[in-house]
């Protein structure tokens, strides 16, 4: 991949001092003496966000379970978004609405108990009852029965991507004593490379390599997990060499570190404006087609995130080849003058760049004739009230197929009527069709059509506003070995990653 070159800029030195300190004091345990055989080390990660609810995996925690290769699915994904066999060795359609899943022999739970289809059974009804819902199920109500081997899967109407539904890390399989509290506690429940130990509320984890793992033995020897929302704190761990592995730099970061330690990989992440359409000031639409036509995302894009990002022509970005296929917006209220009216705009501080562009977004809305004011928190602390529509308009930073490696499920998620991350409170007829038709068109170039339709629909409505399409960086110190670099932030430390 061509990398961009970058001036180095001087890190400030409160800033250095502060971040450096971080990780001078014990945050992470020490690794095996230089000149030990591989597997002998520990790998040293700093992730960006802490966990939300205890690491449960019918919450976005799933995610870190599976990047971490703890916890397990039937299915897994290709690289073109296909599924394939994980803990589910075949599957084949029985009926308009029924699917039957082979569950692997000889795998064996953390805490020594085998697999069995009753097993996923439990985890996957679970994952159905829940409330919420894991959003992969957003709009699909099933059942799982189970005889001899054999998961049957049923849908109360036909789905023809079940199979990648069920390749969501939120629809993980875990041994029985994870669910025998009033949360899912995933601590030595999984069936992955290496085994859950401890977790230290929000600021640390531990795992151990699972010396019977059916895929084969990792070659680490464990993986000491500190949570750092701090950017400037992540960057600052690599190079001081207190981490092997950093999730997310920040771009301001990235030019700091030597070029051979960081990847930059374009994402199925859009950074979007969402307005709200049914309180305040973007309930007109016409105030909402103001609100698009005052935004630049090139400055963004040049400015903030130093042009290691992409402008966004739409909600789906370049990780998505066949989204270029697009039509586009195809009609749009009309711009009306904003006259002052005001506007709060939330967004949240565990992405670096996101306070940055809320204040960029401040001056270019002021500019056309807004009121402005911005509300910044971490996630943990403000997703509720996103959700909850009180914010004028909030600025997220949106995986777009992080779930089955259709957009389809992002999409109506975020923008069906009854979709459960709706926080654009979106209720409208032509996009609720448009996404009941995409969710039932078979995969394939039928349903790629269908999903860019849909996409259109929604961008009529100015609802939501989409301005750039993120790159992630990823540090990697010099000694690292084969961690994963996923666009899905799936994987990122597997049997194969390890330290030399």
């Amino acid at each position: 991949m061509e990398k961009s070159l970058h001036t180095p800029k001087a890190l400030p030195v409160i800033s250095l001092t502060v971040a450096s300190a971080l990780f001078l004091t014990g945050c992470f345990a020490p690794g095996a003496p230089d000149g030990s055989a591989p597997g002998d080390k520990r790998i040293r990660v700093a992730m960006m966000q802490p966990p939300r609810s205890g690491l449960s995996p019918l919450s976005d925690d799933a995610f870190k379970l599976s990047r971490w290769s703890t916890a397990e699915t039937l299915v897994t994904l290709d690289a073109n978004g296909d599924p394939k066999p994980a803990l589910a060795e075949k599957w084949r359609k029985t009926g308009e609405k029924s699917w039957a899943f082979t569950v692997r022999d000889g795998v064996t739970f953390h805490d020594g108990t085998e697999l069995t289809a009753e097993d996923v059974v439990r985890s996957l009804t679970k994952a159905s009852r829940a409330a919420p819902k894991p959003r992969i199920l957003d709009g699909v109500d099933l059942t799982v029965t189970s005889r001899g081997d054999t998961v049957t899967v049923t849908t109360a109407v036909a789905d023809p991507l079940v199979p990648q539904r069920l390749s969501s890390p939120q629809l993980s399989i875990l041994a029985a004593k994870a669910y025998r509290g009033r949360t899912v506690n995933p601590i030595g429940a999984g069936t992955g490379a290496f085994v859950l130990k401890k977790v230290n509320g929000t600021s640390s984890a531990a795992l151990d390599r699972n010396e019977n793992y059916w895929g084969g033995r990792a070659r680490a020897a464990g993986i000491d997990v500190r949570f750092v929302p701090d950017g400037t704190a992540r960057a600052a761990a690599l190079r001081s060499g207190e981490a092997d592995i950093v999730e997310s730099v920040p771009v301001s970061q990235a030019s700091l570190l030597d070029e051979d330690r960081i990847t930059e990989v374009p994402m199925p992440r859009t950074n979007t404006l969402y307005l709200n359409t049914r309180r305040g000031v973007f309930t007109d639409p016409s105030l909402r087609a103001a609100a698009r036509t005052a935004l630049d995302p090139k400055s963004l894009v040049d400015g903030v995130y130093e042009g290691r990002a992409d402008v966004a022509e739409g909600l789906l970005g370049p990780a998505v080849p066949w989204a270029k296929e697009r039509a586009g917006r195809t009609g749009a209220a009309k711009a009306a003058d904003p006259k002052g009216k005001a506007v709060v705009i939330g967004t949240f501080t565990d992405r670096a760049e996101l306070p940055e562009v809320a204040a960029a977004l401040q001056q270019q809305l002021k500019k056309a004739g807004f009121t402005v004011k911005l509300e910044i928190r971490e996630y943990a602390n403000i997703e509720s009230d996103a959700l909850a529509g009180k914010f004028d308009a909030f600025i997220l930073s949106r995986a777009t197929v992080l779930d089955s490696g259709d957009p389809a499920a992002y999409m109506y998620s975020d923008f069906a009527s009854d979709g459960s991350f709706n926080v654009s409170q979106l209720r409208d007829k032509k996009v609720d069709e448009a996404l009941k038709k995409a969710t039932a068109t078979a995969s394939g170039p039928a349903r790629r059509k269908a999903v860019l339709a849909a996409e259109t629909a929604i961008l009529n409505t100015d609802a939501a506003i989409p301005m750039l399409h993120e790159r992630v960086v990823q540090g990697d110190a010099a000694n690292v070995v084969d961690s994963a670099k996923d666009p899905r932030e799936r994987l990122l430390v597997t049997v194969d990653t390890h330290v030399k």
